[in-house]
């Protein structure tokens, strides 16, 4: 059935109704008529972009004329590639940035601001920034208020209303991009005072701190059920096996890959700074196992254009393995207790996590820690192969000893001999104590003869030149406090 076509007589005599409703126009594709239920009419335009339904609002006290020539406006920037919602509200903000008052305007600018660094120095969490403020302030009522006539009371009312909705955590979150965006003009116009405070958050940092470890069993279980879902499954080993965030291991690019080091550049690390990984030889297996898409440099994809999702692949891993209340940054915590039971310094394995050493020490110690980091990486990997290969009924169990380590089931270093499982093996990276402090102490046992002996030969020669001169010598008596001249009678001086 053909769309009747509106006229300005019939768009005039349509009465509202106690809902809201749509009336499409057959004289233009895709405008539709608004009626509220208060009787307010406006102009809209549905349209569809990138497969996405979208709605393009044309405001009210547009004759009908009007409305059809800014629809076919919008269809022909349509067809040109260009979503007319989107032009229409990067002009808005344009104008408010012009005004450059109201909070919009102020976050605006501040978004922007950042997202024109350069790679190396954009915030990583940019993106998430605007999501949240977008989401979460610009709807509401105070984001076309002048940032100055903003008061406290007004953002605590804001926070509550996210707390009430989306959680305490979010509503921190929203809290910190405000006081970000405040701070930033507060620097930018001295007669802003920020009206944000200390002690306006809902949640504690201890309270955010977790401490889920995957425990043996658990990591067998996802490892295993990791192996048959493709580069999910390959991507959450990787994780395992790099100590890596879930972004950066997501985003792993095949050019980042050379000579079995995988180079994390600054734009996609957190401390702002190029990350060397040596990878393990499970590292470099679990790689050469994944396709390569043409014209995709990503490692970890499922259709060559963009890196794995995270959400279906977890929910689908916790189903098949049984293991949850866990999350995907919860393996990088397991690695890193991993590495501590392999018997990996703190400071080896704070290097392979990327934590950076602070202090005087990262002034002077410019060594690059990559073969103390490959030993590691590999320690880590002999270390899963055997939590996950255990023996049937068997647990995984530390050898004893001071340097006790996993008995590496890949290919020990050239350098190594390898021993047997029963004998504690020894990293050349490490000492042995027991021998370091008894050749010590034999060392030192022999020092302390030959001073000895050298002090006997100084007093006795002393004595001897003296007796020749005539001066009376003197000798210790059984109390080292007391000296006797020789030829006198010891208790005579007591």
């Amino acid at each position: 059935m053909a769309t009747k076509r509106l006229t300005a007589l019939s768009v005039a005599s349509i009465q509202p109704k106690d809902h809201r409703i749509e009336i499409p126009d057959g004289g233009a594709r895709g405008l539709y008529l608004v009626v509220q239920p208060s009787g307010k009419k406006s102009f809209a335009v549905r349209y569809r972009h990138n497969g996405r339904p979208c709605k393009l609002t044309l405001g009210s006290g547009l004759s009908l004329a009007a409305a059809r020539e800014l629809a076919a406006k919008a269809l022909h920037d349509l067809e040109r590639g260009i979503d007319p919602g989107q032009t229409k509200k990067k002009e808005k903000a344009d104008a408010e940035i012009a005004a450059g008052t109201t909070l919009r305007a102020i976050c605006e600018s501040y978004l922007r601001y950042e997202e024109s660094k350069p790679a190396d120095r954009r915030l990583r969490t940019v993106s998430q920034r605007r999501a949240t403020v977008t989401r979460l302030v610009l709807p509401h009522k105070l984001a076309g208020r002048p940032i100055g006539e903003i008061r406290r009371g007004e953002l605590i009312a804001l926070l509550d209303d996210v707390e009430t909705t989306r959680g305490p955590r979010m509503a921190d979150e929203v809290l910190a991009t405000l006081r970000r965006i405040f701070d930033w003009h507060a620097l930018r116009d001295e007669s802003f005072r920020t009206p944000l405070i200390k002690g306006m958050a809902r949640t504690k940092p201890k309270e955010r701190q977790r401490s889920r470890v995957l425990s043996d069993a658990e990591l067998c279980k996802v490892w295993r059920v990791a192996d048959g879902m493709g580069p999910f499954g390959s991507f959450v080993q990787f994780l395992l096996l790099t100590c890596t965030r879930r972004s950066e291991a997501a985003h792993a690019r095949w050019s980042e890959m050379s000579n079995g080091d995988w180079t994390i550049p600054s734009a996609r690390y957190k401390s702002k700074h190029d990350h060397a990984i040596p990878l393990s030889g499970a590292a470099r297996a679990l790689l050469a196992k994944q396709p390569r898409f043409a014209g995709c440099d990503y490692i970890f994809t499922s259709d060559g254009q963009r890196p794995v999702a995270y959400s279906h692949g977890k929910r689908r891993l916790d189903e098949l393995s049984g293991v949850t209340n866990w999350r995907l940054h919860d393996a990088r915590r397991s690695a890193r207790t991993l590495l501590s039971r392999a018997a990996i310094t703190s400071d080896i394995s704070e290097r392979c996590l990327g934590h950076a050493v602070g202090g005087i020490r990262a002034v002077y110690d410019r060594h690059s820690f990559r073969a103390e980091m490959a030993h590691a990486f590999e320690a880590l990997a002999a270390l899963i192969e055997r939590i996950v290969n255990a023996p049937e009924g068997g647990n995984v169990v530390p050898l004893a000893g001071p340097f006790a380590r996993p008995w590496p089931l890949v290919d020990p270093p050239p350098h190594r001999k390898p021993l047997p499982p029963t004998q504690t093996l020894q990293p050349s990276l490490f000492i042995n104590e027991n021998k370091f402090f008894s050749a010590a102490g034999a060392a030192g046992a022999d020092q302390s003869a030959d001073a000895e002996r050298r002090g006997h030969q100084r007093r006795a020669q002393a004595r001897a030149g003296r007796e020749r001169q005539g001066t009376p010598a003197w000798r210790r008596a059984d109390d080292p406090g007391v000296w006797h001249r020789l030829g006198d009678d010891p208790g005579a001086c007591c």
